[in-house]
């Protein structure tokens, strides 16, 4: 086996670990993002809650002001019910009190439709803020944690990076860049193990004589079935020399 498959095979594991361990970093940040987004969110519904109770509110204070006003009205026709002579014109100023206290007695009703609604979004309102507050002090809790693994991650990263880079000097740059090629096609695994006759990337099997092949030196060898390069393992488990 060549000794740029060799280096290449050594520069796959510490790629896959970088791999893994930006794959990690990003599903921590998204976490903190989703925890972020749904402090948002709860924010949110307190808002729509609040401005629908000040619409209520509002709409409470012109009918209680519209009842206030028809009482007053009530009130003057019905002093003024008790200096009529004429039958006919008390009987107009009665049908006129009848007709105010229906709809006295229609804008009360109302009233108490808006206070009723009005009590139910205060309740919404205040169960909902100290959810918010609870989740908020268990997400700050959760959100350093994940931000101590991640500034842990970058960290061993950096080193990690430097490695790469000095084992990828070792690598003729066509050999580099045909595995990089590979990398993108193959779900970053560009290097596959040959055993027992078959290449572990794809699972299938190899011919004997291109598996015989693997054990010469100063070659490389692709899997025909998968496009990778093929290494070998010595007993030990690692890269065989």
């Amino acid at each position: 086996m060549g000794k740029n498959v060799r280096i290449l095979a050594q520069l796959q594991e510490i790629d896959l670990k970088i791999d893994s361990s930006r794959g990690e970093t990003q599903a921590l940040k998204s976490e903190i993002d989703t925890l972020e987004a749904k402090a948002e969110e709860k924010k949110l519904e307190i808002a729509q809650q609040k401005t629908e109770l000040c619409a209520v509110e509002a709409e409470k204070q012109i009918l209680e002001e519209n009842l206030a006003t028809e009482s007053d009205s009530i009130a003057r026709s019905e002093e003024r019910l008790r200096e009529i002579k004429t039958q006919k014109e008390y009987q107009a100023v009665s049908k006129e009190i009848a007709a105010a206290k229906k709809v006295k007695a229609d804008l009360e009703d109302q009233v108490l439709q808006k206070i009723t609604r009005s009590d139910e979004l205060n309740a919404i309102v205040a169960e909902k803020e100290s959810n918010l507050q609870e989740f908020e002090v268990n997400a700050s809790a959760r959100k350093s944690e994940l931000q101590a693994r991640i500034d842990q991650l970058e960290a061993a990263a950096s080193e990690v990076l430097a490695a790469r880079d000095e084992t990828a000097k070792s690598v003729l740059p066509s050999m580099m860049k045909r595995y990089e090629t590979l990398r993108e096609k193959r779900q970053g695994v560009a290097i596959a193990e040959a055993k027992g006759g078959s290449c572990l990337g794809c699972n299938m099997n190899l011919p004997p004589q291109l598996f015989n092949s693997l054990f010469k030196e100063d070659t490389y060898i692709t899997c025909p079935h998968c496009q990778r390069l093929l290494f070998m393992r010595n007993e030990d488990g690692d890269v065989s020399e």
